[in-house]
């Protein structure tokens, strides 16, 4: 799960008068193949099934006929937080509560025959997830927890112009749910306090795909995926006993998702043997600052909560290989690298984005019509002591309370998936 890759974003906005953060790589969900996961998500220079829709849709044009393929990424991840020495708690090491996810995808294909143009379906999630921490952190009012759910639909149309060249294009459509919390003092009790987010909303962007194999070896892949802005219709709820009793009231803010680009090239040795490597771009500096606009807020918060998010681009670099077995069956293993992309002067609990490794590998059958991937995966981020970080809102300033701490990162995660050619 992460990468930009993330993975890399659930957002957080918080405060009561406020400020707030987002977050990215940890939140971005790469993983929409088993196939391509095995690879270590390798396959924009490859992209032989129907999940290319995804990651580079040039490539349904290699898939005569209708092409069924639909799957689950499962994963359990595990990201932790040690205060540094001299704070309160130091020396103890705190896990999110929730640990398990569970990411569905679903693609369709069909090519006509003696045609030059394919036409493809996905619906997927290339962004999403739920990160709760304890209540005793000791961030508490830099935040609690958060959750985003990311659904695109994506219908795509490719063409090949040349038998050594396909173009692609297609339309995303997102639709959009966040809810983030943060509390308004050190402690939940003995008065309840809390500040909270939720929203949904609509975008809309386009991806681009382009597959170029000169010769039999060599092919080169290369997608962009443009940026999608989203407003967020919801409302922000607050409640300070025994000041302020639980108020809501309607609330929007805008978010714009980053554009990213993919580029590979995949050299095959020969027929048994399919080894791509890629390099992913993901522009988070879209992730700058904006506002939360709230109705009626109660005294003394403010109408306008002022976001200063300021993230940087990342890159991931991906390696994947594939051994072709006799009688449909083949094996694949691949490694990838995750660049950080939220700074420390403006880092998130919420994200407790790092430099992540991932190592995958996998099994799966191609048959005349059934065909299946299995996929394990293992994700590690060493430890990155995060100092110097902002207070992101008003009680944070009031209590002291920063990110700074020591973040790691482990995760497991199962993918299968299964097509059908008719």
């Amino acid at each position: 799960m992460n990468r930009s890759q993330t993975a890399k974003v659930l957002v957080t906005v918080i405060s009561a008068a406020l400020a707030g953060k987002a977050l990215a790589n940890g939140f971005s969900l790469p993983d929409q193949d088993a196939f391509a996961t095995a690879r270590g998500d390798a396959f924009v220079a490859t992209a032989d099934n129907p999940s290319a829709i995804y990651y580079n849709p040039a490539g349904i044009t290699q898939l005569p006929g209708n092409n069924l393929r639909f799957g689950v990424y499962g994963i359990y991840l595990d990201p932790t937080y040690s205060p540094t020495n001299g704070a309160p708690n130091s020396g103890h090491t705190y896990h999110v509560e929730n640990k398990l996810a569970a990411v569905p995808h679903f693609f369709y294909t069909y090519t006509p025959s003696n045609s030059i143009f394919s036409y493809g379906l996905g619906v997927y999630a290339p962004f999403g997830g739920n990160m709760s921490w304890p209540q005793n952190t000791g961030f508490r009012s830099v935040a609690i927890d958060g959750s985003l759910a990311y659904v695109t639909i994506n219908p795509v149309v490719a063409v090949k112009p040349f038998p050594e060249l396909s173009l692609a294009g297609g339309i995303m459509v997102n639709y959009v749910n966040m809810e983030m919390s943060q509390g308004l003092s050190k402690f939940q009790f003995p008065a309840t306090n809390f500040f909270r987010f939720t929203g949904d909303g609509w975008s809309v962007g386009y991806n681009l795909g382009a597959l170029w194999q000169p010769q039999e070896k060599v092919s080169f892949g290369a997608t962009f995926r443009s940026s999608a802005s989203v407003h967020l219709n919801g409302q922000t709820e607050i409640e300070q006993q025994p000041f302020v009793p639980r108020t809501s009231q309607p609330a929007q803010t805008d978010f714009e998702f980053p554009i990213s680009a993919t580029v590979g090239v995949s050299y095959r040795p020969t027929s048994k043997w399919n080894l791509e490597f890629d390099a992913n771009y993901t522009d988070w500096s879209s992730f700058g600052s904006n506002n939360i606009h709230q109705a009626h807020p109660p005294p003394p918060v403010a109408p306008d909560v002022s976001l200063k998010l300021y993230w940087q681009p990342s890159w991931t670099y991906e390696f994947g290989v594939t051994r072709y077995f006799d009688h449909g069956w083949h094996a694949s293993a691949g490694a990838v690298y995750n660049k950080n992309s939220v700074p420390n002067a403006f880092y998130s609990p919420l994200a407790a984005d790092l430099d992540r490794y991932f190592f995958g590998t996998g099994a799966g059958y191609q048959g005349r019509h059934f065909n299946f991937d299995v996929a394990y995966q293992f994700g590690y981020g060493p430890t990155h002591t995060v100092t110097g970080s902002q207070p992101s809102s008003i009680p944070a300033v009031s209590t002291g309370q920063t990110a700074d701490g020591k973040y790691s990162f482990i995760s497991h995660a199962v993918s299968v998936s299964l097509g059908w050619r008719f």
